[in-house]
């Protein structure tokens, strides 16, 4: 929909340039010489990069509606990943490159949120949980003495990843997983 430099909000997306850009910050000024303007801090959607600019006040912009789907994973197809709508029964390929680095604690029937593009209903990005619990299926024996102090040691997941964690997880406990960072957090009980 086409509108106005002063229909801008923090988390606003906009078509420009080219691309998809969520607003960051933005600000009015109006300068004592010259015309006023708007500053902004754009995202862009897809390859994360933030750029800074000017626009004139009053200038047209194309703010685009975002819907948020919540889907659940099935499987990889290639270089895919196979999403099905919960309500429609709707299965529908994602590029797996949306998922970053976070895709290494993708496991089958989890939900993931996807962002979509109100005009075209393209899909801009894909969003795990922040936590996830995931089972250690392989790690390091701790060493008697090391339990005394804070030592972390490597474990592998069932979806293949592997992250640092204390001494005293074994295999078979399930860890719950910050996605955001990749790092433990807790044992489930």
């Amino acid at each position: 929909m086409a509108t106005t430099t002063a229909d801008i909000r923090n988390g606003a997306v906009l078509r420009y340039n080219g691309g998809l850009w969520q607003v960051v910050e933005f600000q009015h000024v109006k300068p004592g010489k010259g015309g006023a303007f708007v500053r902004v801090k754009l995202k862009n959607m897809v390859a994360g990069t933030v750029i800074e600019d000017r626009m004139r006040a009053g200038e047209n912009i194309n703010i685009v509606r975002i819907e948020k789907r919540t889907m659940q994973y099935l499987y990889s197809e290639g270089d895919n990943l196979i999403f099905m709508d919960s309500e429609t029964f709707d299965q529908i390929p994602v590029a797996a490159s949306l998922l970053g680095d976070s895709i290494r604690f993708l496991k089958e029937n989890e939900n993931v949120d996807l962002l979509f593009s109100g005009d075209d209903d393209q899909i801009i990005s894909a969003e795990l949980p922040t936590f996830v619990t995931l089972e250690v299926t392989d790690t390091t024996i701790a060493v008697r003495g090391d339990t005394a102090t804070d030592v972390n040691k490597p474990a592998t997941l069932e979806t293949g990843a592997e992250i640092q964690v204390p001494s005293f997880v074994d295999k078979g406990d399930v860890i719950r997983i910050d996605t955001r960072t990749g790092q433990y957090m807790d044992r489930v009980r």
